[in-house]
């Protein structure tokens, strides 16, 4: 018999970042959910957004999700297109697909729960491990702190790191990215990442200058939506270009693959809206011969990762993960050694958000965390 949706809940938790993302991020935002099923299976999510719209994405979930899929079959793919075709009007990506992120992950959660597995069993483990990489929020770092943290990087084992650019002066950027390189040796990859801060024209002045440090890719130099820059820069550059942190559909992914305007595909799979459109974006670049390489959320992104034909590698901001943050509710579900990612093989997504943590201050449906 098919188990059908009875209800979900939502909490919003804030907590301030151990390494401060500068003045415009200071914390993240995580709004968990709770999904039951008539059978008594409950099945646990969540949403994210570090800056924008948390208390929307709330709002989306407790008042136009959750009375939508009450009575639907529990079945992650059928309720992903079913919720996708009701919130098109309010958008198609953005805060509506961060918003079904928090129904898929508990769905696929519930589902894993039920078959006594792990999501990456569940879905099929096709790799024992995979890479991880260091990277940091790092643009207010000084040159000495950003050179300091490279240093963990390399003790910590990592063989590839991500810095930002994006300076006001080029000069900068290419000093930051000299001395980083210095630490790294000529073994190690450098990735380097401009958060939409250049127009085209600064991007191309930029490589003439970054490129000769060996660079692995430069990513997101221009404003995300600006697909005709990107395939003029893609053509031209001596760097491969990775994107897609703020890209939120397949229809979307699929224009910048077919107009040859990236080489790494970068999808947060919240913000995409889950696992079924994660997947479904992987066998896109699969099949077109472009790279993946998942962004941010190590405990969720690192568990999809061993799923994947082909490897990739993990996106990790220093102390920045769930667990770092101290708002889990036991351990990780993964495990992290010598720069390899490997499961710890729990149920579902095999981590669940604390209820209390000291100096939680309720406010309605909202939870607000302080590590302090």
């Amino acid at each position: 018999m098919t188990s059908r949706i009875t209800g979900l809940s939502t909490r919003l938790l804030t907590v301030p970042l151990l390494r401060s993302w500068g003045v415009e991020a200071p914390e993240n935002h995580v709004i968990a959910t709770e999904l039951t099923t008539d059978d008594g299976g409950t099945g646990y999510g969540f949403s994210w957004t570090p800056t924008i719209g948390p208390q929307a994405v709330q709002a989306l979930l407790d008042h136009d999700i959750a009375p939508f899929i009450r009575g639907l079959e529990a079945h992650p793919e059928i309720v992903w297109d079913a919720l996708w075709k009701r919130l098109h009007e309010a958008g198609g990506g953005g805060l509506t697909t961060i918003a079904m992120a928090g129904v898929d992950l508990a769905l696929w959660d519930l589902a894993a729960r039920k078959a006594g597995q792990s999501v990456t069993g569940l879905l099929g483990q096709r790799q024992e491990s995979v890479e991880v990489y260091g990277s940091g929020v790092n643009l207010h770092y000084s040159l000495d702190e950003l050179v300091e943290q490279t240093r963990r990087w390399v003790a910590a084992g990592h063989r590839a790191v991500k810095i930002k650019v994006g300076k006001p002066e080029l000069r900068e950027d290419a000093e930051r990215v000299a001395a980083v390189r210095e630490v790294l040796g000529p073994d190690r990859l450098l990735m380097i990442d401009a958060n939409q801060r250049w127009d085209l024209a600064h991007t191309f002045r930029a490589l003439d200058v970054l490129a000769g440090y060996g660079l692995e890719w430069l990513e997101e130099p221009i404003r995300a939506d600006d697909l005709w820059a990107y395939r003029r820069l893609r053509k031209h550059s001596p760097v491969p270009i990775a994107l897609g942190e703020n890209v939120h559909t397949i229809y979307r992914f699929r224009d910048f693959i077919e107009a040859e305007a990236v080489d790494i595909i970068q999808p947060n799979i919240v913000r995409v809206g889950g696992i079924t459109p994660f997947r479904r974006i992987v066998e896109l670049a699969r099949a077109n011969s472009i790279r993946v390489a998942p962004h941010l959320l190590p405990e969720l992104s690192g568990q999809l990762a061993l799923t994947l034909a082909e490897s990739v590698s993990v996106e990790d901001v220093e102390d920045a993960s769930f667990h770092q943050l101290g708002i889990l509710d036991g351990p990780s579900p993964i495990r992290i050694r010598n720069s390899r990612l490997s499961s710890a093989g729990r149920p579902g997504l095999g981590f669940e958000f604390a209820s209390e943590i000291p100096a939680s201050e309720s406010k309605g449906n909202t939870i607000e965390y302080s590590n302090s």
